[in-house]
């Protein structure tokens, strides 16, 4: 008798559980969404077709000029001849992006000192802003105090100079 419990039991687990384990079931979709009729050959070619457009135009701004289009180089090379006409080509300086990317690839003893650097610029720079804010602040503080005092200096002449409609006695 318990043989057969055992044997139905482990039955089910095979039939039903250990299918939904190794191939699981997606949930249903719900009631209000509609489904999409599928798409005919042509359609599909149509859409891998527009896809892979897309895919290489992607590439094409990630690579280098050197493996862009030919109008690309010549572009190039006219702002290579105006800057020859205008002195020598500037060099700029590495964005802050690109210097941590070099210097994680360095690994941790050089990524340290370009994050410490990336850290007391954001510093330097909260406190500058942070000094213009309090140095308005008080600026405005003084305006305001002065216009006080302006205001019951004046409101003091008044009363002190012409009280009645005659004039001064």
């Amino acid at each position: 008798m318990k043989l057969k419990i055992v044997w139905r039991k482990v039955s089910d687990y095979v039939r039903y559980d250990l299918k939904e384990i190794a191939f699981p079931s997606s949930l249903p979709d719900p009631p209000h969404i509609k489904k999409r009729r599928k798409l005919s050959l042509k359609e599909r070619y149509l859409v891998l077709k527009e896809a892979s457009r897309l895919y290489a135009a992607s590439w094409v701004r990630d690579i280098g000029p050197e493996l862009r289009p030919n109008d690309y180089k010549k572009k190039r090379e006219i702002e290579d001849e105006s800057d020859e006409e205008y002195g020598s080509r500037k060099q700029k300086e590495p964005s802050t992006l690109e210097d941590l990317a070099v210097a994680a690839r360095g690994g941790m003893e050089t990524l340290r000192p370009a994050l410490q650097r990336v850290y007391m610029t954001r510093a330097s720079a909260y406190k500058d802003a942070l000094k213009s804010f309090i140095q308005g602040y008080q600026e405005g503080i003084q305006q305001t105090m002065e216009k006080n005092k302006d205001s019951k200096s004046s409101e003091d002449t008044d009363a002190s100079g012409w009280t009645s409609s005659k004039g001064p006695t």
